[in-house]
């Protein structure tokens, strides 16, 4: 086997690929691989040439792409060849393997940790959630390439050995899958029933009062907990209030005072992506200084009328839908809805001794599988980690394939 102290430069092994077309002149339909499609499904998707509104990368099959967003994510795709043009998003380096060089091998080498960390360190941006690695930074890394038969042999033992470590992560997450199932169907049950004991009225019968904050020119990092900061929409989602979600206001802004944020408060956001446009949350610990911005709704309801009540039935998949299918906005990622859509909500019409059994059943069913979520978490980490391992030992020549199980690699 040939030494793993023989490394080249990247861009000896591959290609760079920097074509860039217009989407629209390829054809009705192209494989657009983009960053949203790579998250979810792990390829390209097919999509209408026309709906892509920016140039891409030009791709004949045979390439692999690494992105050069986020580095720290480690995304990595070969591409297959099709019958249909194939695009990439800019937002990815395309590699294509020059002579010598073993496609599936490459994709490998692109999704060590030796590389994540690499790029990783060179990244540069303002804000850790938007970091970008230069194209030279990804063909200037040094790797190890080994004879092209010698490549062969290692991407065949990592395509058996990372199947089984999938496998395994696939179980786990239909676990979780079923397990956020059954707490959705426990919880649209519970509110069906009340309904069907109480009757429903919608949620204006019962809203007191309602304001926004406003969303001044903010830095783009949390605040400390001495710093005024204002509030992102992350900061919710269906029954969960995340307070470290938030941007600092510059001290040079003067706060506005009447939006600082209280504990009991009930916030629903008014604008966020789809599927969480609306997710809804009582404040139940927070701490001085957070201000809401103009994206996010403070109720007040009157007497009778409990905030946890209406923040857990919000998250029923009745209300979910309502949110979704009412909203409007100017893309896919961002949508809002109006306040007069969410005074139209159904609420059943429970008494407080009512309400009060129906937040104690619910939450106390939630507690019971939020302390096994963390377990499968830790379970995926831990594949994840493994699969990881095992990938760089494999191409940086740390144990030979041709003997080797892969089994102890990280024990």
């Amino acid at each position: 086997m040939t030494s793993p102290l023989n490394r080249v430069p990247l861009w000896t092994a591959a290609q760079e690929v920097r074509r860039v077309v217009d989407p629209s002149t390829l054809g009705r339909h192209v494989i657009h691989y983009s960053i949203p499609s790579l998250d979810e499904f792990g390829t390209g998707q097919i999509e209408e040439s026309d709906s892509i509104k920016s140039a891409k990368l030009a791709l004949c099959g045979g390439e692999v792409l690494i992105s050069k967003l986020n580095p720290r994510k480690s995304r990595v795709v070969y591409v297959h060849r099709d019958r249909l043009p194939l695009v990439a998003s800019t937002e990815f380096v395309a590699l294509l393997p020059l002579p010598g060089t073993d496609s599936q091998f490459l994709a490998y080498t692109l999704e060590s940790e030796t590389v994540r960390q690499e790029l990783d360190s060179r990244a540069q941006s303002v804000t850790r959630s938007h970091q970008r690695a230069a194209p030279e930074d990804v063909s200037h890394l040094s790797i190890w390439v080994p004879d092209v038969e010698e490549q062969r042999r290692i991407a065949d033992f990592l395509d058996a050995e990372t199947t089984h470590i999938d496998r395994a992560a696939s179980i786990q997450e239909r676990i979780l899958t079923t397990l956020e199932e059954r707490e959705q169907a426990h919880l649209d049950i519970a509110i069906d029933d009340l309904v069907q004991e109480c009757g429903s009225a919608p949620l204006r019968r019962f809203v007191w009062s309602v304001d926004q904050g406003v969303s001044p020119q903010c830095d783009a990092v949390p605040a400390n907990e001495s710093e005024w900061g204002v509030l992102r929409v992350s900061c919710l989602r269906p029954g969960i209030f995340l307070p470290h979600e938030n941007k600092r206001l510059p001290k040079d802004v003067t706060p506005h005072h009447e939006s600082e944020v209280r504990e009991g408060d009930l916030l629903i956001t008014r604008a966020n992506t789809p599927e969480l446009v609306g997710s809804t949350s009582v404040v139940h610990r927070v701490r001085p200084k957070l201000l809401l911005s103009d994206k996010i709704f403070r109720v007040r309801l009157s007497p009778g009328m409990s905030p946890d009540f209406v923040a857990i039935v919000a998250r029923g998949s009745r209300i979910r839908a309502l949110c979704a299918s009412s909203s409007n906005g100017a893309s896919q990622s961002m949508a809002n809805i109006r306040f007069e859509e969410v005074k139209a909500w159904p609420m059943p019409l429970a008494n407080t001794t009512q309400q009060d059994d129906f937040v104690n059943k619910i939450t106390l069913n939630r507690c019971k599988i939020e302390k096994i979520k963390p377990r499968i978490q830790s379970q995926l980490e831990l594949l994840t980690e493994r699969r990881r391992a095992l990938i760089t030992a494999a191409v940086t020549g740390q144990f030979d394939v041709s003997t080797a199980s892969g089994r102890g690699v990280t024990e």
